[in-house]
């Protein structure tokens, strides 16, 4: 039975020798968290299961002050004070408090604490960032969540997956961003409705972890369920350094013969610097048709890029310059 990256994994954390798209598996989990945000409701509807409940592994529950922090007003701080109070009762290993947390999905595979070959779900729609690690990754409710902490299991129909193959390298200041960007002005912002989007060839090997972790991160953006890439030893380079905090990494590769439902055929030698248009995504198209466009505002970061990489590539473009003084930065 062939299969693909992500149907080895779901059946592996399932207990069963293979899986289909359409499947319903039960699988374990191996790590789950939620934010500032998303928390709040899981812990009010996980403490309504039972008296004195208990999460299934307290070193396997996250908490993390990611949108609102430092607080914003009233409301925010007393979310965040939920997640820090609930940390404390449940003796919880992964609660970063302001100054040790982060942007939650450039964090949590920075730490270790998400790695190669497990199943990790979050109350956050990016959750699918950790595909790049060859994690099946993806988001979930509060609710879910509730569950999911209480049991550290959840069910999943298995998605069925596409393939997206870049050939070719990239050329400088290409980043995983104008892949994705490139895909979703492609196929639409439901051309992966439930599906899994795998990606693969040389155009994805010549990008760093942090480009791929960008790619998997804007998969929800297309509708996919989840995103992910192949482990190769720039990823267990990666892992390594990280140094794996819950539980041993795992290799899973897709077979020759697996089948996807659609595959795709990209240049990376071709692309060009990417930007999305109001009001969606698949608005994409090159940079240069806005070149002569007055700009209000720049932000520079989010959970999408938001890592030394991407700040380190704003640097070098703005070295020796000056921001335009009727621009807010």
């Amino acid at each position: 039975m062939a299969l693909t990256i992500t149907e080895k994994v779901l059946a592996a954390h399932a207990g069963k020798p293979g899986v289909s798209p359409g499947d319903i598996v039960n699988c374990k989990v191996d790590f789950c968290f939620g934010n500032d945000i998303t928390a709040p409701i899981a812990i009010r509807e996980f403490e309504k299961i039972a008296a004195g409940i208990k999460v299934f592994d307290k070193d396997r529950v996250g908490m993390i002050p990611d949108h609102f922090v430092p607080n914003k007003d009233i409301k925010s701080a007393q979310q965040a004070k939920e997640l820090r109070d609930f940390s404390r009762r449940q003796g919880l290993k992964w609660f970063f408090e302001v100054g040790a947390m982060g942007v939650e999905h450039a964090l949590f595979p920075e730490q270790g604490i998400v790695t190669a070959g497990q199943v990790v779900v979050g109350a956050d729609s990016h959750t699918c960032t950790y595909g790049a690690l060859g994690a099946f990754s993806t988001g979930i409710g509060s609710t879910e969540l509730a569950g999911v902490m209480a049991t550290g299991e959840l069910w999943f129909k298995v998605p069925d997956s596409q393939l997206f193959t870049f050939s070719g390298k990239p050329s400088r200041f290409i980043c995983g961003k104008d892949y994705i960007l490139k895909i979703i002005g492609d196929i639409g912002v439901d051309g992966s409705l439930y599906k899994a989007m795998e990606f693969k060839g040389e155009g994805i090997d010549s990008l760093s972890m942090d480009s791929r972790m960008t790619i998997c991160n804007m998969a929800i953006e297309a509708g996919g369920k989840s995103g992910i890439v192949a482990a190769d030893e720039k990823t267990k380079k990666y892992v390594d350094a990280a140094g794996p905090k819950t539980g041993t990494p795992a290799y899973y590769y897709s077979d020759a013969s697996a089948e996807y439902s659609e595959k795709f055929d990209y240049d990376a030698s071709k692309l060009e610097p990417m930007v999305s248009a109001p009001h969606l995504p698949s608005n994409a198209k090159p940079a240069r048709e806005y070149q002569n466009l007055e700009i209000d505002q720049v932000v520079i970061g989010s959970c999408t890029n938001g890592r030394m990489e991407d700040l380190l590539m704003a640097h070098s473009i703005l070295k020796g310059r000056k921001v335009n003084p009727n621009l807010r930065v």
